[in-house]
């Protein structure tokens, strides 16, 4: 038998040998053959390595392995309590909020308290080197929403139904299709758990399992129409006004573009099953590459337009989801408001950094500014013209921790909605392979043998347990600047240190419309 073993592994060797030196595609295997299969083997485990292994906590993109555990015990354990000290590097510069004095008490924040959740959360018996015994138990938990009266309401004044939010925090956009079905259903079944938040449905259109956990919904609907168009791809206004009519949505976006690509979305043949068909009103199996812009209007009057139509069909709020890059184009978006007196509800802001299920290198890395640059010039933008007041800005792009909201309600958002942390709070355990298919944890892939290790019980509580977790450390935050609700976070809440040490206002290094102007006339001057 050992013979047989050593002939065995010596005819094998021999034959990828005499393999890699005749083939020709490989040059390290043709020189090398054998021990470049190592040096392939190595590259090809290499990123699992860094992130177990090599990285260091804070370490690792696109979030570090802290980041992420941080997730992971929010909605796992209801837990932020950490020990010894923060990992933060202190010498990097960031934002961070201005503590008072004297900060307000627990009796002393506008909390509403008043109807308990009731969830599961998951104790630690004991950790060894090898293994963790862990039990699972039913818990009452408070849900940290607003009062009556800090609530934000969206379309107030414009709609039919207005949208009235007592949650600050609120899930992004994912469709049905770039993840699958027991994924979509954790979620809506722990957001309507959680309730005073939303589920954006992603422009795949709205599916049964959004609906599943009855949240509040906002449907997205971005170039390819998805759900609302006819057979030959146009928009139905028939479509969407039965969309209009169901309780659950409360309100629409327009997704005019997504940080992570600026164009239309993508989807692989092999993810549209004939059920994904059938809600996106498309054909099975065939991939999908959404047009980078909307055909029914090419600028913001018939944007405008659209918007005004929609709302008065649909009776309820209409927004836009936009990308920061363009200051003359958001100026013209801002002057026009004011000029016709229409435009939208609210204003979805994704950063650049944002996520996706699938996009090109250069469109995630190069297009569009990170979120906490393009805050507070929409903000600004819109003070500008005198339209803030009619508009709720909705930030996007890697906000997953409560100290970063906070940050981004400084800048100027009214709402924050996220989408990577809840996928890691249904199992994510970021492979960077969503565009596959082939999702390890059953997130990303409509494959039913690769969802069936997705169970839905199981993480509907995660995902309840991680936006309440947002929203008591959103209280924590205000009440440590002497705030008694998040509501009232401003740009005052906030400095900035840079690297050297150098404390500044928020308003000496983010962009505003006077610095733009600025830019403009010392472009003018160099010309």
């Amino acid at each position: 038998m050992k013979g047989s073993a050593v002939l065995g592994t010596a005819a094998a060797a021999a034959y990828l040998y005499r393999k890699d030196d005749t083939q020709k595609q490989h040059s390290i295997l043709r020189n090398f053959p054998l021990l470049g299969r190592i040096r392939y083997m190595t590259e090809q485990i290499g990123p699992e390595l860094r992130q177990y292994l090599f990285q260091s906590n804070t370490e690792g993109t696109p979030f570090s392995r802290k980041e992420f555990q941080d997730v992971v015990k929010a909605g796992k354990y209801k837990e932020r309590l950490i020990g010894f000290g923060s990992e933060r590097d202190f010498n990097e510069g960031g934002y961070y909020i201005r503590n008072s004095m004297f900060p307000k008490l627990l009796e002393e924040l506008r909390i509403d308290n008043s109807q308990k959740i009731n969830t599961k959360v998951y104790e630690i018996d004991e950790e060894g080197l090898m293994s963790r015994k862990e039990h699972r138990e039913d818990r009452q938990i408070d849900p940290y929403l607003l009062r009556d009266e800090d609530a934000v309401i969206i379309g107030e004044n414009t709609c039919r139904e207005p949208f009235r939010l007592k949650g600050l925090v609120g899930q992004s956009a994912m469709s049905y299709g770039g993840l699958g079905e027991n994924a979509i259903t954790a979620l809506s079944k722990g957001l309507g758990l959680a309730g005073g938040t939303w589920m954006n449905t992603g422009e795949g259109g709205l599916s049964p399992y959004h609906l599943a956990g009855n949240p509040n919904i906002m449907m997205q609907i971005g170039p390819g129409l998805f759900g609302v168009r006819t057979p030959g791809g146009e928009f139905s206004w028939e479509e969407f006004k039965k969309k209009s009519e169901i309780e659950q949505v409360k309100a629409f976006e327009i997704k005019l573009a997504q940080g992570a690509k600026i164009r239309g979305g993508h989807i692989e043949g092999q993810k549209v099953t004939e059920e994904i068909a059938s809600i996106r009103l498309v054909e099975p199996w065939k991939t999908i590459n959404s047009p980078n812009r909307f055909y029914e209007f090419s600028d913001y009057y018939g944007l405008f337009d659209f918007v005004e139509r929609m709302r008065d069909i649909g009776g309820k709020p209409v927004g836009i989801k936009i990308v920061v890059g363009d200051m003359d184009s958001l100026e013209e978006m801002a002057k026009i408001m004011k000029e016709t007196g229409k435009g939208p509800d609210f204003i979805s802001v994704d950063g650049g950094e944002g996520g996706t299920g699938a996009t090109y290198q250069e469109l995630a890395d190069a297009v569009g500014l990170p979120i906490m640059s393009a805050l507070p010039l929409v903000d600004e933008m819109l003070k500008k013209y005198g339209v803030r007041d009619r508009v709720k800005i909705i930030a996007s792009g890697k906000l997953v921790t409560p100290d970063k909201i906070a940050v981004a309600l400084a800048l100027g958002a009214d709402l924050v909605q996220i989408a990577r942390g809840f996928m890691i709070n249904v199992g994510c355990i970021m492979a960077g392979i969503c565009h596959t298919n082939h999702c390890p944890a059953g997130v990303a892939t409509t494959d039913p043998k690769l969802q069936d290790g997705l169970v839905v019980e199981e993480k509907q509580y995660r995902v309840a347990n991680y936006v309440v977790s947002l929203r008591e450390g959103l209280f924590n935050l205000a009440a440590a600047a002497g705030l008694d609700t998040p509501t009232k976070f401003q740009r005052k809440h906030i400095v900035h240190k840079d690297e050297w040490g150098r404390i500044s206002s928020v308003a000496d290094v983010t962009l505003n419309p006077e610095k733009v102007t600025e830019i403009r006339e010392k472009e003018k001057v160099a010309r």
